[in-house]
């Protein structure tokens, strides 16, 4: 399926907010990948061991480290309803490359907890984001280059776009993925707000404990939705649904989409931080967007309304093949490419 171009939530910003009127040239690169089988295609899936756990900031940090102590590091930053599963078969690639990958479950999911059980479950971007400040503050880790998607995608552009002296180079599914939550207040068309039903749903208590019922099931659905051409097993699904029994996954899934939609409050010590990334920050790192060709999360064709938002080095690529919203996975060695491509400076 050809991606959409209706306008989304997810994208609202690079319209409304951004007020642009004019397509930028696009720097498109198309990877074929009708070669590359899928990751569970005649062999055990890939898994990563025993997790790390560590506390930083608000949380204790489930999360993988491989590859040499002393390699440059990357971050690979899951979204939602993912985890870090999704880069199974990206990690080992860029082992082999002599990196060292970080790869950790973002708040309400997997292994990642709280440390205090008074901490709002708080979904909003500032939160997440800072998350991984964090974790890097306490793995020592002064700078990376990041790769990720969909909630990762946008903890990533935020990393990017107000600390870049932590962030060495981007990987982003999507393109910006900053939210304004003014911008989003706008209704969209009918056949936008139609796509982004399940945010209505969450909006409501019966949402809520429908998630919280039936969040196998629905995740599955979203999967099935996001990436419609993508042929995953149930084993590739069984492997990352165990995530989404965090005691805390439904409560910061349901803040993070009534957050966005003004339903529900962030807290004061990330206003600052908010009221910056309202007005839509430029990003100046070396950065690639990737996009796949069969996106079932509703996007805009192309890089137009977001282009101008990437101020330094950069190049967009679109992965052919029938690759959907969850790209690292789906598409691995091209993604893991791309992770390369910026941290060698070939854009």
């Amino acid at each position: 399926m050809s991606p959409v171009s209706v306008p989304s939530r997810r994208r609202f910003l690079g319209t409304a907010a951004l007020g642009l009127t004019a397509a930028a040239p696009l720097a498109l690169v198309s990877a074929a990948h009708a070669q590359s089988a899928p990751a569970s295609a005649g062999r055990a899936l890939a898994g990563f061991g025993p997790l790390r756990q560590i506390d930083a900031g608000l949380l204790n940090v489930g999360f993988v480290d491989v590859g040499p102590s002393d390699g440059r590091v990357v971050i690979l930053l899951h979204g939602w309803p993912y985890d870090i599963h999704s880069f199974a078969d990206v990690a080992p690639r860029l082992v082999a490359a002599g990196y060292r990958v970080i790869v950790p479950h973002l708040r309400g999911h997997g292994s990642t907890r709280f440390l205090s059980p008074a901490t709002l479950r708080n979904g909003q971007q500032a939160a997440v984001a800072l998350d991984i400040v964090a974790l890097m503050d306490a793995l020592n880790i002064r700078r990376a280059v990041f790769g990720a998607f969909d909630w990762g995608a946008r903890t990533a552009d935020i990393i990017a776009a107000m600390f870049p002296e932590r962030c060495a180079g981007l990987v982003s599914v999507s393109g910006y993925l900053i939210n304004n939550r003014e911008a989003i207040k706008a209704p969209l068309p009918p056949a936008a707000e139609y796509a982004w039903w399940y945010q209505f749903y969450f909006a409501t208590e019966h949402g809520k404990a429908g998630y919280a019922m039936n969040r196998h099931d629905f995740n599955k659905l979203i999967w099935k939705t996001a990436s419609p051409k993508w042929n995953f097993s149930d084993a590739e699904f069984e492997r990352s649904a165990a995530s989404f029994d965090n005691p805390d996954h439904v409560d910061v899934v349901i803040h993070n989409y009534r957050w966005r939609q003004s339903l529900a409050e962030g807290e004061a010590r990330y206003d600052a931080l908010e009221r910056q990334l309202a007005a839509g920050p430029a990003i100046d790192v070396p950065t690639i967007v990737m996009e796949g060709d069969a996106n079932g999360a509703p996007h805009f064709t192309g890089d137009a309304a977001f282009r101008r938002k990437f101020t330094g080095p950069y190049a967009y690529r679109v992965v052919t093949g029938g690759i959907g919203h969850n790209l690292p996975q789906e598409a691995p060695a091209e993604f893991a490419q791309a992770v390369l491509d910026v941290a060698s400076g070939r854009l």
